[in-house]
């Protein structure tokens, strides 16, 4: 959800209680500058750290922005998380650490790092440089201990009070009514039970939000019972059994027949005293491993698990590979196997959300993050570790193959996404397979690549490609598509040296193999990259030699598209504008045909281009708006930045000269979120000072400079509209 400026999640269920905490984080978020919500798994951190956070977004005229450290297994992924989290698509060679530090360093903003304790130290560290190079940041932190920051003032969070206090019955209330509107405590004695519930919970909001999912197979009283029993037992058996009786419940992910009892062998209900599993689950409750808080929501976990089926605690265990959100489709992919159909993965998904240990929003699911460890904690029980991480990495290699089959059709923006936002999981992925199958990690880190370019994932797709690369031997169309990515990357980072040395290498490869699609693609790369060295020439002469050779390449080819777009992009360049146009035209027209925005939008950009030289602004104007929306849709940063430039310019030429200037200042803003100064090939330049100099003169320095300021200071999402309305204002 948007605030104001910025992004927070979605709060999906009603808030209850917290009127302390959230007063004294109110206070903490006015006078200190680094907060950090601390307290067991499943206390409720995070939803009072998005509540305090959406409360306090309007007093930071750059918004309140949340980043989910969780799905992260290490540090490697946090610059490129937080820097994403905040807007930044750095293209530059910098150091992550030192773009993000310049990003932020005039921004006054909010930023939550939910669920930071596995990275404490690198987030300590992190906080400790943007802090000191960002005077106007302030830092709200969820972890199940503090990080140890110079300056972090710690805020404990704790369970809900369940001693004459209706928070926490309130909560189980809700949840209740939430799973079924016609629940509720009416029933004699309902209400004494469910506050029994709740103090056996210790009032621990996950606990009580799992022990209410089960209400529909129990009445409030049974529940209370069974609970009560459960925690009893707790207590008696603390560190009673070994390892091994841990592992003795493996045989509970079996494949029980339809309606096949579920006891101690199938760790099933559980719930009786006499249950040789309910012992061993406390395992989970050891004193000398969980403190008692954690043993608490541990055993209410252990409970819950228990209520599941057999095939729904497998299903649980085998979606914790899981990085990010996911649907039906990429549940089977990674899941289904053995007893697990594709049909049973359906019905058990379904059944994990009744038991709130799976979330639902729309067509996407979710899992906690305390209640992955539990589910990772069996997926090793099992012996299935190895097995889950090789189906996970298969699906994703893979969704890289289809959205690779998939660029130039009508579901590119669809793809576009999908890749942009399973980011965290294709890392996954790549980093099992660049252990386990070096051939599957070099026609992933290729066949993604030019996704994660786009995406502005620079340093992400160089870095696997490189890996991928060095990881051992690889031929054929896999090598020429790495060292492609490779070139496209540093092309847009501006290293041009490297860029050509990697053009040559996809050139010398491609003929090699006598790969046509790979001549395409090394004509793109190099084409491009002497476009930006001002030798339009060469670059025509090689993209019409390429096409000419690699006729039998489908004309609908992404490559081939690509190479096309070259060939515009150098008649322009060399003034043949009217060859050009017509270049352009048929270009457009065959990318709309297909369903292709990519090359298309970069097709209007240089119709709007031409159109400019040939003193026709208005049509000018209408190419640039075609391109940015394109682009929009596509999320691509660098693409809207260019496209705001020569929408500006085209205002400019027709005399609007204040409303060119906010165009202009939103077309910064941009430009600062990928790390660059103005970018695009050399005769842009020229039309840039031009048309900035009209507008100038259209309506005085001083005008001009006050537009270009709200430009560049407005949120960029409502920059862009407001350049994208047609009506000038002269």
């Amino acid at each position: 959800m948007m605030t104001k400026v910025g992004y927070l999640p979605d709060e999906t269920s009603s808030f209850v209680g917290r009127r302390a905490e959230l007063a004294r984080l109110h206070t903490a978020l006015t006078t200190r500058r680094m907060t950090t919500l601390i307290g067991p798994g499943g206390v409720g951190k995070t939803r009072l750290a998005v509540r305090a956070a959406r409360a306090a977004a309007d007093r930071y005229a750059d918004g309140a922005w949340w980043a989910d450290l969780s799905p992260l297994p290490d540090d490697g992924l946090l610059l490129p998380t937080v820097s994403d989290a905040v807007g930044l698509a750095d293209h530059t060679l910098r150091m992550p650490v030192e773009a993000l530090c310049e990003w932020l360093g005039d921004k006054h903003l909010l930023l939550v790092l939910d669920s930071a304790e596995h990275l404490r130290g690198p987030c300590s560290h992190l906080l400790a440089e943007i802090l000191t190079t960002s005077t106007g940041l302030t830092v709200l932190v969820t972890s199940r201990q503090p990080l140890g920051t110079r300056g972090e003032y710690v805020v404990e969070v704790p369970p809900l009070p369940v001693d004459g206090a209706p928070d926490a019955l309130q909560l189980f209330a809700d949840r209740l009514r939430a799973a079924d509107p016609r629940a509720g405590l009416d029933a004699p004695g309902d209400e004494a039970a469910a506050a029994e519930i709740c103090r056996r919970l210790e009032g621990i909001p996950l606990a009580i939000e799992l022990a209410a999912a089960g209400i529909g197979r129990h009445s409030v009283a049974q529940l209370a019972a069974r609970i009560g029993s459960r925690f009893d037992a707790r207590g008696a058996g603390l560190g009673a059994h070994g390892r091994s009786g841990v592992l003795s419940l493996a045989p509970g992910f079996g494949a029980p027949g339809p309606g096949a009892p579920r006891g101690a062998g199938a760790a099933g209900d559980g719930g009786d005293d006499g249950d040789p599993g309910t012992a061993r689950l406390d395992l989970l409750a050891d004193a000398t491993v969980w403190p008692r808080r954690h043993r608490t929501l541990r055993t209410a976990i252990g409970w819950s698990h228990e209520l599941c089926t057999p095939l729904e605690r497998l299903l649980w265990a085998r979606l914790t590979p899981l990085r990010t959100d996911f649907d039906e489709e990429v549940a089977r992919e990674v899941c289904a196997g053995g007893p697990l159909s594709p049909d049973e993965v359906d019905r058990a998904l379904q059944g994990l959300v009744a038991q709130s240990v799976v979330q639902r929003d729309g067509d996407r699911y979710r899992m906690l993050d305390t209640l992955r460890e539990y589910g990772r904690m069996w997926l090793t029980e099992l012996g299935e570790a190895r097995a889950a991480a090789d189906r996970h990495a298969r699906s994703f290699l893979d969704l890289a193959r289809r959205a690779h089959d998939g660029w130039t059709g009508p579901d590119q923006v669809s793809w576009y996404h999908k890749v942009s936002d399973t980011h965290l999981d294709l890392c996954a992925a790549l980093e099992h397979l660049l252990a386990h199958d070096v051939d599957g990690a070099q026609e992933m880190a290729g066949r993604v690549g030019f996704f994660w370019a786009c995406c502005g994932h620079l340093s992400e797709a160089r870095n696997y490609a490189r890996r991928a690369l060095e990881a051992g031997p690889v031929d054929g169309p896999h090598r020429t598509r790495l060292q492609w990515v490779l070139g496209v990357a540093a092309l847009l980072q501006g290293d041009f040296a490297t860029a050509e040395k990697h053009g040559a290498l996809c050139t010398a490869g491609a003929l090699y193999d006598r790969d046509d699609e790979g001549m395409l693609g090394a004509a793109y790369l190099s084409g491009l990259t002497q476009l930006m060295t001002g030798e339009p020439a060469a670059a025509l002469e090689a993209a019409g030699r390429v096409l000419r050779m690699a006729e039998n390449v489908p004309a609908d080819s992404a490559h081939r598209l690509r190479c096309h777009l070259i060939t515009v992009f150098a008649l322009t360049a060399l003034g043949r504008l009217t060859e050009s146009e017509a270049a352009a035209t048929t270009l457009r027209r065959a990318c709309e045909r297909g369903g292709e925005y990519w090359t298309r939008s970069y097709a209007d950009y240089q119709l709007a281009l031409i159109a400019l030289l040939q003193g026709r602004p208005a049509a000018s104007a209408a190419h640039a708006r075609s391109m940015l929306a394109g682009k929009h849709r596509l999320r691509d940063s660098f693409g809207i930045a260019l496209g705001l430039d020569i929408l500006a310019a085209a205002i400019a030429a027709q005399g609007a000269g204040e409303q060119a200037a906010r165009v202009y200042g939103t077309g910064h803003a941009y430009w600062r979120m990928v790390g660059h100064p103005q970018r695009g090939t050399p005769e842009l330049g020229p039309v840039r000072e031009r048309c900035e100099l009209q507008a100038r003169a259209a309506v005085g320095d001083e005008a001009y400079q006050r537009a270009f300021e709200r430009g560049q200071s407005d949120n960029a999402e409502v920059g862009l509209a407001a350049a994208l309305r047609t009506e000038l204002q002269l």
